[in-house]
């Protein structure tokens, strides 16, 4: 399905309430300011997130905040302060919450410290 920018035609469908009404049953619709959204997608395709990546995180992080009260941009000025690695946490817990149980995501942080033990290893 395409989206356009066009107004929607009203719908001559007696049942269409109770069609809302049953898509939306075990969920909830959430409507958020465009400058918030445009706020959110443009701070994390600043830190490094492809565009899709971006708005799908980004509608993640904003039904989050929405469902905690906390203000979009109070919520972005917390995250400003972060390193990658900190933001990167932050955002893999928030999807972590919304998700599936099935499984979890994460990420590999290489250590590249060496111990005197490993350089002392001849072979």
């Amino acid at each position: 399905m395409s989206q356009v920018n066009l107004p929607r035609v009203k719908s001559n469908d007696n049942a269409e309430k109770t069609k809302r009404y049953f898509n939306t049953f075990y969920g909830y619709q959430l409507e958020f300011p465009s400058n918030d959204v445009d706020a959110v997608i443009g701070f994390l395709e600043g830190k490094g997130f492809d565009k899709v990546a971006a708005q799908s995180t980004g509608s993640i992080i904003l039904q989050q905040a929405k469902i905690d009260g906390i203000k979009v941009f109070e919520l972005l000025d917390t995250l400003k302060q972060m390193d990658k690695i900190q933001l990167s946490f932050a955002v893999a817990q928030v999807l972590n919450f919304n998700r599936q149980k099935v499984s979890t995501l994460g990420f590999k942080v290489e250590n590249n410290s060496t111990t005197l033990e490993s350089r002392n290893i001849m072979g």
